[in-house]
């Protein structure tokens, strides 16, 4: 975690470049794009160009208001599809890489979708964090890869695949780490730590007591392993022989002020609003760091990117 001071800086100083790089002729998807951060970085990408925009969602009729906001906004009013993905279902997912594996291409995945709740929930027998935020987010990565190595190869560039990470990721505890089977003993909900009584915030050696002011523990868990996972696969890509260039990295957006915490409970809410609200940057501020990711670059390939740059 970064010392308090820099954290600070970052948000409520830094301002993270505007996007200017084309995207001219580019297939892109972003999932969990009907709101926040995923919405405004489809924004800008059918601004840059983007032949289409498939914005991947769960609800159609939120993703078909996002869709209309963004033809409204850009002008562009044939370049924005939306397509069911529900990342909870590992059905869905594959249905829905089925549909993008018959498109004449893609240059950029954005795996933006993310989960936070403080519920024990299960789903495909994993808890559901680990589910949509890990396990279908990879899966779907994994499935769309060939799609992205035949376009590189086609037009003799470079594709892009993004996740879209958290800072959360520094707080987590991790006891499991240490298992055989991992997934397993986080899918046991008598021993889930969905959400820590005690946080402690950037750059500080001092606990602070609440349930409200920090992302729930197995959130932060969930945004690990995807760290984890995606350095791996990036790894996995650069050692294959495989024909076509795919960079692989995972950003850090920053605290943004977005609909994130809508599924903590009602008090958790307010509270976490109340802070996005001070620290937080507005959604359109921190998308400029996933439209930087997906502008790809081999600097970038296996790397966590903080603020639109290659961080530690």
């Amino acid at each position: 975690m970064p010392p308090l001071s820099k954290f600070l800086h970052s948000q409520l100083f830094f301002e993270v470049p505007h996007p200017v790089k084309s995207f001219s002729g580019q297939t892109v998807i972003v999932t969990g794009s009907n709101t926040g951060l995923g919405l405004e970085a489809a924004r800008h990408f059918a601004r840059l160009g983007a032949e289409k925009v498939i914005l991947a969602v769960r609800n159609l009729a939120k993703g078909e208001a996002a869709a209309a906001s963004i033809q409204e906004t850009t002008g562009r009013k044939d370049a924005v599809a939306v397509w069911e993905l529900d990342l909870a279902s590992y059905a869905s997912v594959e249905r829905f890489a089925a549909r993008v594996n018959g498109l004449a291409r893609l240059d950029v995945l954005v795996g933006n979708a993310g989960l936070l709740t403080y519920d024990f929930v299960r789903a495909e027998e994993n808890e559901l964090m680990m589910t949509v935020n890990v396990v279908s987010t990879l899966l779907l990565a994994i499935l769309l890869l060939p799609k992205l190595r035949e376009t590189a190869l086609r037009w003799q560039k470079e594709t892009v695949l993004t996740f879209t990470g958290s800072l959360g990721h520094t707080q987590a505890e991790f006891p499991e780490r240490k298992s055989r089977r991992i997934l397993e003993d986080l899918a046991d909900e008598k021993k889930a730590r969905m959400h820590d009584r005690y946080v402690q915030f950037p750059g500080s050696n001092k606990e602070i007591l609440s349930d409200a002011l920090w992302p729930s523990s197995r959130y932060n868990v969930s945004k690990l392993i995807e760290v984890f996972l995606v350095r791996e696969l990036a790894d996995r890509v650069t050692s294959s022989k495989l024909p076509g260039n795919v960079v692989v990295s995972i950003l850090n957006p920053g605290i943004a002020d977005t609909e994130m915490a809508r599924n903590v409970g009602w008090f958790h809410g307010k509270v976490l609003k109340v802070v996005f609200g001070i620290v937080g940057r507005t959604p359109e501020a921190a998308s400029r760091t996933i439209v930087l990711a997906a502008g790809g670059g081999q600097e970038t390939h296996g790397k966590y990117l903080d603020d639109g740059k290659v961080g530690e």
